[in-house]
């Protein structure tokens, strides 16, 4: 059965309070706006998670609560800063047909190059942007995802969508 990953990273962060820990930075006015902007882009496309995989730090935290979707959502501290291989691990744990994994980079950038197959056509893929985000399918279970494997279906960021 084909499955869809949306891989995003959070939207951009305020730092505006140097005495705010890492973890606890939230978003921004452009990290707010988009973050809404990512979710009509997904709503408009048919691809509405059903699971949310999201790291602890308040900015992931804000950044799905901006997107203004509604899914079974679960905190994952080993998110923070993970490496692609915690991201694929956890993916492997997911259970819905359409999961979206947030967390940061430069983990959130390397596994989605090493998730798909062939790189979408976009200049900002590499790079991977506050708020970027890849929809990616494969057939099988989630327990057998590996790197290579997935196919990217789409991939924007906010500038695409929004004059920012």
């Amino acid at each position: 059965m084909t499955k869809t990953l949306i891989v995003m990273r959070h939207a951009k962060s305020s730092w505006n309070n140097p005495g705010v820990t890492d973890i606890d930075r939230p978003l921004n006015g452009r990290g707010r706006t988009s973050a809404q902007a990512i979710g009509e882009w997904l709503r408009y496309g048919g691809f509405g998670p059903c699971e949310v995989l999201c790291s602890n730090a308040r900015r992931t935290q804000e950044t799905w609560a901006q997107m203004g979707l509604e899914a079974e959502l679960r905190f994952v501290p080993s998110l923070y800063h993970a490496a692609p291989e915690t991201i694929l691990e956890t993916v492997q744990t997911a259970t819905s047909e359409c999961v979206l994994v947030l967390g940061h980079n430069p983990g959130m950038a390397y596994f989605a190059q090493a998730l798909v197959q062939n790189a979408p056509a976009h200049e900002r893929f590499e790079d991977y942007p506050t708020a970027a985000t890849l929809v990616a399918q494969f057939d099988g279970a989630w327990r057998d995802l590996r790197p290579g494997k997935a196919i990217a279906r789409a991939f924007t960021v906010p500038r695409d969508l929004i004059d920012l």
